[in-house]
C-alpha cells in the first residue's frame, strides 16, 4: 500500500503545485487524472525522489519514500513524461547498460533479465536497432522495459500515451495492464480513456488539490441518469444551450455539434438520455471546482 499524506509543494515565484494532497493507493493500476498544470507531474517527481516536498509524507508499506531516497530508487520503476535515449545505441545495449547501473552485475542474470524484458515489451525483433529509429510507441515500450529492471514494487508512468497513434496506444495500454497486477502502478494522465480502460481506482486533481477519489464505477454512479445529449446544427444554438444549461461537453459529429448536458430531468425537446461516461465525470468535476 502506498500512503501519501498532506504533500505540499510551492515553486519559486509562489506557484502552489500541491496543496495538501493525501491518497491511499493499493496494488494494481491507479489512475491520476487532471488537466495539464494540475500538479500531477510534481506529485510523480516527489514520489520518484526527483523533487523535495515542502511538507507531508509518502510511505510504501514501512518505507519512507522521501527520507530514504536510495532505498526508494532500488524499488522504483519510473517512466517520465519526457524520456530520453541514446539514439545511436541499440535497445539491447542500452537496456544492458541500464541494468548494470541498477546494480545487476551478474552477467548471466542480467542477460536473462534484459532478454526477457525485450520479449515482454515486444521489442525482441528490434533489439539491435538503433533507438533513434524507434517510433514513439516503441520508445515508450522501451521506457517500460527500463522501468521494470530490478523487479520494482512501485511503478510510475507520467503521460505515457500522449502523441501515440491508436495502434501504438493499444499496444502500450495492454503492456501496462499485464504488469499492473501485483505492484503499485500509478498512471498519471489527462487522457480519460486511459484510466477508464485500465484502472480499478482513480483520483483527480486540479490546481494542486484532490477533487475526487474512488473506483471509476463509483464516480459514475453519482451522475447516473442525469446525462442528456442533443445534436444541434449551428454554433448559435450551441452557444444558447451553453448559456441556459449545464453543458458538460460538446463534440463534432458529422459536422454538427453533439451537446452533452447534466440535468436532474429532461432538459426539453430533442434531448435523449444516455449512459454517463467517465469523461462526463471529468468535465463536471473540473467545472464545479472552477466555479468554487
Amino acid at each position: 500500500m502506498l500512503s501519501i499524506q498532506n504533500l505540499t509543494k510551492t515553486y519559486p515565484g509562489g506557484v502552489r503545485a500541491l496543496k495538501g494532497v493525501s491518497l491511499e493507493i493499493p496494488p494494481g493500476m491507479f489512475g491520476l487524472l487532471g488537466p495539464n498544470g494540475a500538479g500531477k507531474s510534481t506529485l510523480m517527481k516527489i514520489l520518484a525522489t526527483l523533487l523535495e516536498p515542502d511538507s507531508g509524507s509518502a510511505h510504501l508499506d514501512s518505507l519512507d519514500l522521501i527520507a530514504d531516497k536510495n532505498a526508494t530508487r532500488r524499488l522504483l520503476g519510473y517512466l517520465p513524461q519526457e524520456f530520453g535515449v541514446y539514439p545511436k545505441m541499440s535497445a539491447l545495449d542500452l537496456l544492458n547498460h541500464l541494468a548494470i547501473m541498477k546494480g545487476i552485475t551478474n552477467r548471466g542474470e542480467r542477460k536473462q533479465l534484459v532478454e526477457g524484458l525485450l520479449q515482454q515489451t515486444n521489442l525482441w525483433d528490434f533489439r539491435k536497432k538503433a533507438l533513434g529509429g524507434f517510433s514513439g510507441g516503441m520508445k515508450q515500450r522501451f521506457g517500460i522495459a527500463q522501468a521494470l529492471l530490478a523487479n520494482p514494487k512501485l511503478i510510475i508512468v507520467d503521460e505515457p500515451t500522449a502523441g501515440l497513434d491508436p495502434a501504438e496506444r493499444n499496444r502500450f495500454l495492454n503492456l501496462l495492464s499485464s504488469i499492473g497486477r501485483n505492484v503499485v502502478v500509478i498512471l498519471s494522465t489527462h487522457i480519460v480513456d486511459d484510466v477508464r480502460e485500465l484502472c480499478s481506482r482513480m483520483a483527480m486533481i486540479s490546481n494542486g488539490e484532490l477533487l475526487i477519489e474512488g473506483a471509476p464505477a463509483q464516480t459514475l454512479e453519482a451522475i447516473k441518469g442525469r446525462i442528456w445529449t442533443k445534436i444541434v446544427p449551428t454554433d448559435s444554438e450551441r452557444e444558447s444551450l451553453e448559456k441556459s444549461m449545464q453543458v458538460v461537453s460538446t463534440h463534432l459529429v458529422g459536422g454538427q455539434h453533439e451537446v452533452r448536458v447534466y440535468s436532474e430531468s429532461s432538459p426539453g425537446l430533442g434531448f435523449t438520455q444516455v449512459d454517463a461516461e467517465l469523461e462526463d465525470v471529468y468535465f463536471l468535476t473540473l467545472a464545479r471546482h472552477q466555479r468554487n
